[in-house]
């Protein structure tokens, strides 16, 4: 039986949250695709697929970025300071990138006004397959190449869509991992947008 597998000090104490963890996990893995985990931010609201697990960016100063996009420019985040930024760790082959490409897109246009940046980071992904989604979304925001998957590391990324929302003063103030709808976008967008 599994308590006794573990040493005596996990067997009454530890025991139940780590079955409890596990079981939101699966929970988790099994609903990735259509639901949209969150975590940090005081935007972040639960939905019935969403996990807060916290991350180590939140609150603090966005991690570099500087690579070439996928027009072959040079590009630097800290180019954007000053502007609130939504950072994109997405890939053409993933299902939920595509589906929420609509949503970002609808995003940058209704939040022009505002200075709004989208920056997409290739996560395991060629560049080709990449322009062409983002040619036939009509996908206008700049899209950096990560070939060493440096960027996803410094993000600690692990799997796409995961989203960052910095603000204008550079500070990372929330972050979703998984594909966001509408609603979900709206809310993560207001720990940086007035």
């Amino acid at each position: 039986m599994l308590p006794n597998l573990l040493p005596r000090r996990f067997r009454r104490a530890r025991l139940p949250a780590i079955l409890a963890g596990a079981a939101l996990l699966a929970g988790a893995c099994s609903s990735g695709a259509t639901g949209g985990a969150t975590t940090g931010g005081a935007g972040a609201t639960p939905a019935s697929s969403v996990i807060h697990i916290g991350s180590p960016l939140v609150g603090k100063a966005a991690p570099p970025l500087v690579g070439t996009t996928l027009d072959g420019a040079k590009f630097d985040l800290a180019s954007l300071k000053g502007s609130p930024v939504l950072v994109n760790f997405w890939a053409s082959w993933c299902g939920p990138c595509r589906d929420e490409f609509p949503e970002l897109k609808a995003a940058l246009s209704e939040h022009a006004a505002d200075g709004l940046v989208v920056l997409g980071v290739l996560f395991k992904d060629d560049a080709t397959p990449a322009k062409d989604f983002m040619a036939k979304q009509g996908a206008a925001w700049i899209s950096l190449a990560d070939p060493d998957g440096a960027g996803a590391a410094a993000y600690r990324v692990v799997a796409p869509p995961t989203t960052f929302f910095i603000g204008r003063d550079g500070i990372v103030r929330d972050v979703a991992v998984g594909g966001m709808t509408a609603d979900q976008l709206t809310r993560h967008l207001g720990t940086i947008l007035p």
